[in-house]
């Protein structure tokens, strides 16, 4: 019992803390309200599973003899948190159903998670502190992360619908947006030193 706790601990500790995930989610929550951005914290979820068992798997030791691959993993995901900090940036901030701004999807809550650090390092650490290479303890440690991961990223995306009713004018969205695309900015930043 008490591997299972600690494994939920660990998967709260890194599902939780700020991230590029969250804060978009977070963004997306005060744009589009909270039903819409539960697909990126869908998508957020299983991304970062199907990494964690692939990691398990010895995806991680195929990125270490193969740095190019590496390499192209970690420039791609600085370009894309600086596709998403635009996109932030430019938004209106106007709060009307315009279907030219959708919330982020799934897709990009699971590709957000295969090109952060933050995902990698969380996934890594992970299966090198509770599976020693036990495939079961994999398995399990997947099923404990997922509902965890869901709840944490959903709970950034409820802050936003939150916060949302304080964001009611375009230039406060506007501004809060703006907040955090430097945020996803400084991450870029921070990977690239």
């Amino acid at each position: 019992m008490s591997l299972t706790l600690s494994m939920a601990a660990f998967a709260l500790a890194a599902s939780i803390s700020p991230g590029p995930v969250n804060i978009v989610a977070l963004g997306s929550g005060a744009r589009h309200g909270l039903r819409a951005s539960i697909g990126h914290a869908a998508g957020a979820t299983l991304g970062f599973c199907l990494l964690l068992v692939l990691v398990g798997l010895g995806v991680h030791e195929l990125l270490s003899r193969w740095p190019l691959l590496a390499r192209l993993l970690h420039w791609g995901g600085v370009l894309f948190l600086l596709y998403m900090a635009w996109k932030l940036a430019s938004d209106d901030g106007g709060l009307g159903a315009d279907d030219s701004q959708r919330a982020p999807g799934a897709w990009q809550g699971a590709a957000m998670q295969w090109l952060s650090p933050k995902a990698w390092l969380a996934a890594v650490a992970g299966i090198g502190a509770y599976t020693a290479g036990e495939q079961q303890l994999l398995w399990l440690f997947t099923w404990i992360y997922a509902p965890i991961c869901f709840v944490s990223v959903a709970s950034w995306a409820w802050a936003g619908s939150v916060i949302r009713q304080y964001l009611g004018e375009p230039r406060r969205m506007r501004l809060f947006n703006r907040g955090l695309a430097l945020l996803l900015v400084a991450s870029a930043v921070y990977l690239m030193v």
